[in-house]
């Protein structure tokens, strides 16, 4: 996913119409949403795993990434809008 720099303003939070276009189901906004997570979602679901030789290679664990991206979307789609 290509980050949207536009809606970064440099503090490193969605702006609020966003996240409640996310709520409602928009897919351009969850996108955003998506995109901006994308680095701590994959952070999250990095494994290591060691080969035959002893060394450690770490890769994201695409199975872990998709749930957190799945559970991330069900988490958006039922915040409420105060």
């Amino acid at each position: 996913m290509k980050k949207n720099k536009a809606v970064h303003k440099g503090n490193g939070l969605l702006p609020y119409p966003v996240i409640v276009t996310a709520s409602q189901g928009d897919i351009l906004a969850m996108n955003v949403v998506l995109c901006h997570y994308e680095p701590y979602i994959a952070r999250l679901s990095m494994r290591t795993s060691i080969d035959e030789y002893g060394n450690p290679h770490t890769s994201v664990d695409e199975d872990m990434r998709s749930r957190l991206e799945a559970k991330l979307i069900e988490q958006v789609l039922n915040f409420k809008v105060a």
